[in-house]
């Protein structure tokens, strides 16, 4: 029992306090602009490509610029989409090689999983990787060194579009009501991930176009990661 107790104790020192110290405290992240203002959007887990393609083509009809933080494995399947957010315009960050918690990663793996990400998207763009989002927003206690060549890049507004049915209930109404000025918006391009509906990339895009044919209607400034 008391061995238990002391291995809980090591794990918790080493996941959930850093997690909890970086993001209560904002220690060395970025959680919203606070120049230039506008509006960031944001997005995790791809490519994918079907709905990564779809929402390309959507934000290019709206002459948006975004950022994407991809899994690198997902890179080396989709090498011409990463080559074509590049030549559109986008920003393109890291989310580790697989999508896998850094609460789980050892030191050792957690270089690994942003050293390999880095070498498949610089592949695609031919530019060094200057961003970086955990998944799932979980940092360990050797995080703020290993990723210190990077910007730590979180949200102000997530919205739990990986469900199906949050994006057919309140998604566009959420996407309306947090959209000020400095706000950096979470979505998701594809849903093969733990506790993800593999269809909400399709539904969290229609919602999408509403909002971006109604932002643009009010003249609202979209920007990329670039810009903070």
């Amino acid at each position: 029992m008391v061995g238990f107790t002391i291995l809980l104790a090591l794990f918790l020192l080493y996941t959930l306090v850093p997690t909890v110290l970086i993001r209560g405290f904002g220690l060395g992240i970025t959680k919203n602009i606070k120049k230039n203002g506008g509006v960031a959007l944001t997005f995790d887990d791809g490519p994918n490509p079907e709905y990564t393609i779809r929402l390309l083509d959507l934000l290019n009809k709206y002459e948006v610029k975004a950022s994407f933080f991809v899994v690198g494995s997902k890179v080396k399947k989709n090498p011409e989409i990463i080559k074509r957010m590049h030549e559109d315009g986008h920003v393109i960050g890291i989310h580790h090689f697989d999508h896998v918690s850094s609460w789980v990663l050892s030191p050792f793996q957690l270089k690994k999983q942003l050293g390999m990400t880095e070498k498949a998207i610089t592949e695609c763009t031919k530019e060094k990787v200057g961003f970086y989002r955990p998944p799932w927003g979980h940092f360990n206690i050797f995080t703020p060194i290993l990723s210190k060549n990077y910007r730590v890049i979180m949200w102000s507004a997530i919205f739990g579009d990986w469900k199906v049915d949050n994006c057919r209930n309140n998604l566009l109404e959420r996407l309306r009501t947090t959209s000020n000025e400095g706000e950096i918006l979470l979505l998701h391009d594809c849903g093969e991930t733990l506790g993800a509906d593999k269809e909400a990339p399709l539904h969290m895009i229609e919602n999408l176009e509403i909002y971006l044919r109604e932002s643009k209607e009010k003249g609202t400034k979209f920007v990329t990661l670039r810009d903070i």
